[in-house]
């Protein structure tokens, strides 16, 4: 299994970026999809999931409003939409995928991907 995100660079406060998640090597219609990011002497964070079968949506409260998350499974692919980013957005972004409907926790996530670096400028 490969996950592979992509899309991060630098931005300005207010901004917009869009990652992508590219999966391969497990039937993806049948993962739910997480987007997690960890900044700098923090924790990693939870940012939003999708789910596989009715494509619930999550997200974190520092995000709720700003970020969309979505998901093409004929492609294979994952996104989160990013707008109105501010510098406490700046991390790694990493995709994960879980076999649970409605994974809300890093340990329910099976497959990682290596992230994408995602910097906001004030």
């Amino acid at each position: 299994v490969q996950l592979q995100a992509s899309g991060g660079g630098l931005v300005q406060t207010g901004g917009s970026l869009r990652l992508s998640c590219a999966a391969s090597g497990l039937t993806f219609n049948l993962y739910s999809v997480g987007w997690f990011r960890r900044a700098p002497g923090n924790e990693r964070e939870l940012v939003a999931t999708i789910g596989y079968r009715d494509r619930t949506t999550y997200y974190s409260q520092s995000v709720k409003g700003r970020f969309t998350i979505s998901r093409d499974n004929a492609k294979n692919m994952a996104y989160l939409q990013m707008s109105s980013l501010k510098p406490e957005d700046t991390g790694v972004y990493s995709c994960a995928t879980s076999g649970r409907s409605r994974a809300r926790h890093a340990y329910e996530f099976d497959y990682w991907g290596q992230g994408t670096q995602v910097t906001v400028s004030s």
